[in-house]
């Protein structure tokens, strides 16, 4: 806001912006005292735009109703546009990757297959052996009985 040399403001409108500004960065500044959870980024730009309301399309902010924003800044919306060829490039190197990546997936899933197979085979033999041991004790136990029975009833 612009003042008189004095300091004091230019006129009564601006003295009460500059009171509603200093008003909000003291709400702000007791909540935060309260609330650590209070986002303090951009705040200047937050209370500004709720005392003054949002920017004018076109207008810079404090800076008069003569200048615009490509006066103020510059036309550079050129500077952050890559060119044809630097797209390309882009998405070329982003295909590769992608490529690169599915490869690396191929191949995870191939290996993890093959280790499921060697656990599945694994497995079936384990099972081979326990029912391989299981009718083995079978048969002993019934030989055991065999012998058990014949103990009792000796031949007569």
């Amino acid at each position: 806001m612009h003042r008189k040399k004095d300091g004091t403001p230019m006129t009564s409108e601006a003295a009460e912006i500059m009171e509603k500004l200093k008003d909000k960065k003291a709400e702000y500044e007791a909540a935060a005292s309260t609330d650590s959870s209070v986002n303090f980024e951009d705040i200047d730009n937050r209370i500004i735009n709720e005392v003054l309301g949002p920017e004018r399309y076109g207008r810079v902010r404090f800076q008069g109703s003569g200048v615009n924003t490509t006066q103020y800044f510059g036309s550079t919306s050129h500077q952050y546009m890559p060119s044809g060829s630097q797209s390309q490039a882009e998405v070329q190197r982003l295909k590769d990757q992608i490529v690169q990546i599915q490869a690396s997936i191929d191949e995870q899933i191939s290996q993890l297959r093959a280790e499921a197979a060697v656990r599945e085979a694994e497995a079936v033999a384990r099972e081979a052996e326990q029912n391989r041991k299981y009718n083995e004790l079978q048969l002993q136990l019934q030989s055991m009985m065999t012998m058990f029975q014949q103990f009792q009833n000796p031949p007569s």
